[in-house]
């Protein structure tokens, strides 16, 4: 089973994966498309408040990420690894559990980092925001770091996410049935 959407005038299938016996989701996955990552991270910058510095969680949005840093022209962006690295100088930790995880996981920064993110404005990017789960931890990475959350931005809000007014996307994703009809 596949959903049909349009993404800022863009076209893609994506493919219906069970989360649940009962819920299914639109498998969104922007590795390898370069011509979606491009054209996704035009379309989030014309849409995007003022800000000094991206950051996103690791791992889907890193092409989106550089993609936004590379068009606007940013020598700098941000990414919260998913566990701390031998190269790392300290960290500033958050757990978060996402719909498309089975398990709690880490979000990270070093203090070198952290340093550079006191005070400034951090715009929030990712591919898909569902449960809003990776955003609330991405809000509290960010205070830790004393910085200040400019924008909350992904390319699809999937189910009641789209309802929020406090993020911007590109486009709405519905959650599914298992017969491939949209939940209401």
């Amino acid at each position: 089973m596949t959903y049909e959407i349009d993404i800022a005038g863009m076209k893609r299938k994506l493919t219906l994966c069970p989360v649940s016996d009962d819920l299914y989701i639109g498998a969104f996955v922007i590795f390898g498309d370069v011509e979606l990552t491009v054209h996704c991270a035009a379309e989030l910058l014309k849409r995007a408040p003022e800000y000094d510095y991206i950051i996103a969680p690791e791992a889907k949005s890193i092409p989106l990420l550089y993609e936004m840093a590379r068009q606007s022209g940013a020598s700098k962006y941000f990414l919260a690894r998913k566990g701390p690295k031998a190269y790392m100088s300290g960290v500033f930790e958050v757990s978060v559990k996402s719909i498309t995880t089975a398990a709690v996981q880490r979000l990270v920064i070093d203090t070198a980092d952290a340093e550079l993110i006191r005070g400034k404005r951090m715009l929030i990017l990712d591919d898909v925001i569902s449960t809003g789960e990776s955003l609330r931890a991405m809000e509290e990475l960010i205070a830790k770091a004393g910085g200040i959350v400019a924008g909350r931005m992904a390319i699809l809000a999937e189910g009641d996410a789209a309802k929020r007014d406090d993020i911007i996307y590109l486009a709405p994703l519905p959650l599914f049935n298992p017969d491939g009809t949209v939940k209401e």
